[in-house]
């Protein structure tokens, strides 16, 4: 047997091997969450209306006694050069009641972490395998495309959580990459084949790798943004005195936390969508004489475009806040898994690189 398909069966065994640990890290992300619902579902933590609107009376006036008491040092301490650090101490204040550092971490979450962790080494193997065996970054077709999204999805996930506390996003995340592996293994995959012309040039290497990037920032965004409606959904029904369906968002940042979140994910996938859609339209001149054509890719790519700078526009300038937002930005991930799952597989084109049988 050949070198190159013997690394690539191994490639496919390793990412057989990295689905059976994301299966069992999103079963641990659910447990976790089941904790957090059975931890926050108890009558005192279910207060009514009044009960609330008494509460925020109370504090209203013990906290005006506490602001006029420390209006003086706070002046005091503004003029000997204190006012720099107040204003850093507030801000730190605020970071870290967005990212929710104080949070008890529970054996669950502590073991899907480390599983994540596990699986996506396992999948790193996996891609490098296939890249080895075809002799060249392994994003050429519709298999290899979704090996490396997922595993730069499962990637900026980690990363992010370096910065912010998303393990909550842990299922979200996890059942996305489960699902379209499976999708993958199942209907994409195919053996190492030589590239086509026009997709041998150094641009493979640029333009796709943003766009993968992009891809990833817009899947973190999209579990946020379906986090914060269930989340709205939740104050709406606190704020009514009536059931909640979702114990477990109790735990979780509020839906403006969620939102605000979302919103800088969002504009990260968007700067890599405009460079994904300028690089593609420059790779396209060297390879076909010209910088548009309106193919059907190229079309559904600008699509996305218009959709997410819709969604910063409208929410930066118009005021669309709250679950508006959250569903342009779950209409925008929607065309992103329509533009790879349909638009790569069943419109043909000068784009139609999937790699598989007509």
């Amino acid at each position: 047997m050949p070198v190159t398909d013997t690394l690539s069966q191994i490639s496919v065994m390793f990412i057989y091997a990295a689905m059976g640990i994301y299966a069992i890290a999103f079963v641990a992300f659910a447990f976790d969450l089941a904790r957090r619902s059975a931890r926050a579902t108890t009558p005192a933590e279910v207060p009514s209306a009044v009960a609330r609107r008494t509460e925020a009376s109370t504090t209203q006036v013990a906290g005006a006694g506490s602001v006029q008491a420390g209006e003086a040092s706070t002046t005091q301490a503004a003029r000997g050069g204190g006012g720099a650090t107040a204003t850093l101490t507030r801000l730190s204040g605020r970071v870290e009641d967005e990212v929710h550092r104080g949070d008890e971490v529970g054996r669950s979450l502590r073991v899907a972490m480390w599983l994540t962790i596990l699986g996506f080494a396992f999948h790193v193997v996996a891609d490098a395998l296939r890249g080895i065996a075809a002799g060249r970054v392994p994003w050429a077709n519709m298999w290899e495309f979704s090996m490396t999204g997922t595993l730069v999805i499962v990637g900026v996930f980690l990363l992010a959580n370096l910065r912010w506390n998303l393990r909550y996003l842990g299922t979200f995340v996890l059942g996305l990459v489960c699902v379209l592996l499976m999708v993958a293994t199942v209907k994409y995959y195919v053996p190492v084949v030589p590239l086509p012309p026009a997709l041998q040039s150094y641009w493979l290497v640029i333009h796709i790798m943003v766009a993968i990037l992009g891809t990833a920032f817009f899947a973190l965004g999209f579990a946020l943004s379906g986090v914060q409606l269930l989340q709205v959904r939740r104050e709406h029904q606190e704020a009514d005195s009536r059931p909640q369906q979702f114990a477990f968002l109790r735990t979780l940042p509020k839906s403006v936390t969620l939102e605000n979140l979302a919103y800088r994910v969002n504009i990260v996938g968007f700067i890599c969508w405009t460079f994904t859609l300028i690089a593609g339209a420059i790779w396209a001149e060297k390879a076909w004489g010209r910088y548009w054509g309106w193919d059907t890719k190229e079309v559904w790519t600008f699509i996305i475009w218009v959709i997410y700078a819709g969604y910063i526009h409208a929410r930066a300038t118009r005021g669309w806040r709250g679950s508006r937002s959250a569903w342009l930005a779950l209409i925008g991930f929607s065309a992103v898994m329509f533009n790879f799952g349909v638009v790569n597989v069943f419109f043909h084109g000068l784009h139609s690189y999937s790699g598989l049988s007509s």
